[in-house]
Order: structure tokens, then C-alpha cells, then sequence
């Protein structure tokens, strides 16, 4: 299989949860931080899959954060593959230059997000002994004031990637053609 047709292929099983993890990261941080929100038990049973039961939590942050990884990967193998060559639709284009800006931020959301999950739960670390991968996951070495806008642009950035990504697919077009 090529990597388009994977990536295409990976991109709708992925695009719900990741919209879901992406949205309610960013709604609970800035949330918190620009507007005293207290904390939303909700919004993080979303973002981290508990609503799946506590026992499969480190399963679905694991499989979550390895897609995303895939499709970091299979994007950024396809963009190399094209480097240079104009981008004539509008959603590829934005995919394209999204993408090359959030690659790095998303990386390392993603890996740190996974690691810290399963050190806590798997490995039953303490927070003291992992906590540095939820800061890095949450950008908190940006300082009080920079480390939400860095949720919210990486958070922000992710939901355009999917939501370009699921429109290139080309799903939404053939439903609205068979109704």
C-alpha cells in the first residue's frame, strides 16, 4: 500500500478522537488559565479517553498518540515526496503549511502525552518522577502567560490538519452526492 492510500485510509478512523482530544486539551487550558475556569472533570474524561473506563485509559492514549505519530509521519513522508510542487487546492495548501509548523509542537505533544500516561499507569510512577513530560506535553516551560497560547495554537493547529485532511479525503463529498 502507499503512503497516501494509508494515510487517506488512517485519517477517518483517527479524525473523531483527535478532534475530541485536541478540542476539550485546548477548551481545559485556556479555559483555566485566561478565564479561572475551575477544573472540568469532563473535559479531561474526554481528552484522555476515560469515558472508555480507567483500565483502558493508557490503551487509548497510546493508540491515540501512535496514530497521530503515523500520520505525522505518512504526511511528512508524502510532503517530502512533493516538496516543491504547488499545492492547486485551497485545503492542501493549508494542510501543507499547517503541517510544516505544527510538525515539531505536535511531535512532541503527542510523544510526551503517551509517556506520561503510561509511566503513571502502567509503570506506576508519581508524579514527581514523570511530571516534566506533562509540563513539556503542556508547554509549560513557556511560562504562566505563554504556555496556554502554545495549547491553543498546537491544539488549534491539529483541529485545521484534520479538519483539511478529512475534506481532502474526499468523504464529505461522496455523501452529499449519494443523499
Amino acid at each position: 500500500m502507499n503512503i497516501r492510500k494509508f494515510h487517506r485510509t488512517i485519517t477517518p478512523i483517527f479524525f473523531l478522537p483527535l478532534f475530541a482530544t485536541a478540542l476539550t486539551g485546548v477548551i481545559y487550558r485556556v479555559g483555566r488559565a485566561w478565564f479561572n475556569l475551575p477544573h472540568q472533570d469532563w473535559l479531561m474524561i474526554i481528552h484522555q479517553g476515560e469515558f472508555l473506563g480507567k483500565p483502558l485509559v493508557p490503551v487509548y492514549v497510546l493508540l491515540l498518540g501512535v496514530g497521530l505519530l503515523g500520520l505525522i509521519v505518512t504526511g511528512g513522508m508524502m510532503a517530502k515526496q512533493l516538496w516543491g510542487r504547488p499545492a492547486k487546492q485551497t485545503d492542501r495548501r493549508w494542510h501543507r503549511i499547517v503541517g510544516a509548523i505544527a510538525l515539531l509542537p505536535l511531535i512532541l505533544s503527542a510523544t510526551t502525552g503517551i509517556i506520561y500516561r503510561l509511566a503513571r499507569t502502567w509503570f506506576g510512577l508519581d508524579y514527581e518522577q514523570v511530571g516534566i513530560f506533562l509540563s513539556i506535553h503542556e508547554g509549560r516551560y513557556f511560562g504562566t502567560i505563554l504556555h496556554p497560547i502554545y495549547v491553543l495554537l498546537v491544539g488549534v493547529g491539529l483541529i485545521i490538519l484534520l479538519i483539511t485532511g478529512i475534506r481532502m479525503t474526499g468523504i464529505l463529498r461522496q455523501r452529499r452526492r449519494s443523499t
